[in-house]
């Protein structure tokens, strides 16, 4: 003890977990929850793994765990639907060594598709839940999450949002703890979820959850701050940040257990002010138990259950004080776009010049779905993109969906695009589907997969072959081609979507943003050969920008030679530069 560090909110859990005696840690990458699995393979003492997807995850945890150590399973907040078939059966099991699931919810929607309440799964999980509010309880929560685990016999839901995730705080370090190994024991009865054994274990769940329940009013992650008793907040996570930062002289009780809550020291707290208000963000979940316990309280009448909360909402919510808002108007408008040199540009950029829609999925590449490119027509979650294809052929024929593809990226094809394949196969569809194969795991910061070959400790491993796998399931019309390749690309893309069988093209190029990309070359204008058709700037490349003479200039900071432009000018108006070797 007495060592201090800077750290995000996600990498004081990681800390946490390691300080923790963690031995096992398994996850898929998801912003806002990646940092975590990345920082704790920092840690020779832990196994570290990136799992295929967050299902996975979960059962290589509960395996641990069952074994008899301590283990832990990050994931986003989306993710936990993945995860939630093992995880709402193991609360019924319990552990033997304790077991943290870290679940990121994404208030605001910054990078996910929905913005559900983690509190609410865990409700209905059975689950209790532990919420920090800075860095620092990030770290001493996670440890206490061991604890009560393994005293309560139950998985433990740490829940945390992108702003503690990615926000910094002062932690304070401390060594290591040394946890023996529980010893394993076989017992059918509390392993094995068959009916019989179910039956009594839901009774077991529900009384650890009404023991936690009773015991929560002296958890020492939940405290009262009483100051000025006239008005009293009751609030939780980052959001207590706000009320302390808007309200410092207002009693408030801040709850580190959001579930079960600790319903004496609620209604203690209540009975000790004149005014109470509930600030939570998303849904009412603390609101809607508080209420039925017949205490008066404002919530949700005076706050929203969209997006994050701020220090000036309830600044302008609770004190009645007008907030102005600086907008700078000139501050340009920048709109999601692909990277300079990204394949999944060139590939969309065929699928525009073919009038072909594409069904989408979860990754970089949804931004095929904005201008100018405009292909992708819809986006589910991860693997629906190829289920979402099929589906269309089912309903509405062959023809149909002879201007459909699916675009699915590698790591989310290994995620659960193969089981929506595998449909396709067995279900005799018919049907194209395109891999883009970018070498990496993009959108949540170029995370290794089963295909890369190496691990998140970076050690060696086998690289699953796409090509081989998707052959493998019997499907006979398997091609890879350059993402690059734009004619190539579009003579197999023709004659695929015609094809009465199902089809997978492999488009393979690596993210420019790779560490071992290296660029080919410059790409430069011949304003002499200009002839202004703008053909190079269809495909919407940041790099290239239009003059006010319709010319084009390309920026050679962010030019990276990968030579779609080129490909697209018909008049030799850019040439290239290759790299000195």
């Amino acid at each position: 003890m007495g060592k201090t560090k800077i750290m995000l909110g996600n990498e004081a859990i990681a800390r946490g977990a390691y300080e923790a005696g963690v031995k096992v840690s398994a996850a898929y990458p998801g912003t806002p929850s990646t940092e975590v699995s990345e920082n704790i393979a920092k840690y020779d003492e832990v196994y570290a793994e990136w799992s295929p997807n967050e299902k996975v995850a979960a059962e290589v945890a509960i395996g641990a765990s069952l074994s008899g150590v301590r283990a832990l399973v990050s994931m986003k907040h989306v993710g936990l639907n993945v995860a939630s078939d093992p995880l709402y059966t193991c609360s019924y099991i319990g552990v033997n060594g304790g077991l943290v699931v870290v679940v990121a919810d994404d208030p605001g929607i910054y990078s996910s598709q929905n913005e559900q309440d983690t509190r609410m799964i865990a409700r209905a999980a059975m689950l209790p839940v532990l919420e920090p509010s800075d860095s620092e309880e990030a770290r001493v929560f996670t440890r206490r999450a061991f604890e009560f685990s393994e005293e309560y016999d139950t998985p433990v839901i740490l829940r945390t949002t992108t702003r503690l995730s990615h926000s910094q705080g002062v932690v304070n370090l401390c060594d290591r703890e040394n946890i023996p190994d529980k010893p394993y024991e076989r017992n059918m009865q509390k392993n094995v979820m068959m009916p019989a054994n179910a039956k009594t274990r839901h009774i077991f769940v529900e009384q650890r959850l009404k023991r936690m329940a009773e015991d929560a009013s002296s958890f020492d992650i939940n405290k009262a701050e009483y100051n000025d008793t006239s008005i009293g907040v009751i609030t939780s996570g980052i959001a207590y940040q706000y009320v302390k930062e808007v309200m410092p002289s207002a009693s408030v009780l801040k709850l580190g257990c959001v579930h079960p809550l600790p319903k004496k020291l609620i209604c203690e707290f209540a009975s000790k002010v004149d005014k109470l208000y509930i600030v939570e963000e998303l849904e009412p979940v603390i609101e809607e138990q508080v209420k039925s316990w017949g205490i008066d309280a404002e919530g949700k009448d005076i706050f929203t259950v969209q997006g994050e909360y701020s220090a000036n909402m309830i600044r302008e919510k609770l004190l009645k004080e007008p907030v102005s808002y600086t907008v700078c108007n000139e501050a340009p408008a920048r709109p999601p776009i692909l990277c300079p040199g990204c394949p999944h540009r060139s590939v969309y950029s065929v699928l525009k010049k073919l009038k072909i829609h594409a069904a989408g999925d979860i990754g970089c590449y949804t931004l095929g779905a904005v201008a100018p490119l405009n292909v992708v027509d819809t986006t589910v979650c991860m693997g629906a993109s190829i289920s979402t294809l099929h589906g269309m052929e089912k309903a509405k024929g062959k023809d149909y969906i002879k201007n459909w593809v699916a675009t699915i990226g590698d790591s989310t094809f290994l995620h659960t695009g193969v089981n929506s394949l595998m449909n396709m196969v067995y279900n005799k569809a018919t049907g194209t589907v395109i891999i883009l194969d970018n070498s990496t795991t993009g959108m949540t910061g170029h995370q290794d997969h089963a295909a890369t070959g190496r691990t998140l400790k970076n050690e060696e491993t086998y690289a699953i072959n796409l090509y081989a796998l998707c052959k493998a399931m019997g499907i006979e019309h398997v091609y890879e081609v350059d993402a690059f390749d734009i004619d190539e690309l579009e003579k197999v893309v023709k004659r695929e979507t015609q094809r009465e069988a199902v089809s997978v093209i492999i488009a393979k190029s690596p993210c420019a943003l790779l560490k071992t990309f290296i660029p080919k070359g410059k790409c430069h204008t011949i304003p002499d050969k200009c002839v202004k058709c703008g053909q190079c700037l269809v495909p919407g490349c940041p790099a290239i920008t239009r003059n006010a003479d319709n010319t084009v200039t390309i920026d050679d900071n962010m030019c990276n030679g990968c030579g779609l432009c080129m490909k697209r000018c018909k008049f030799d108006a850019i040439g290239f530069v290759p790299n000195e070797k």
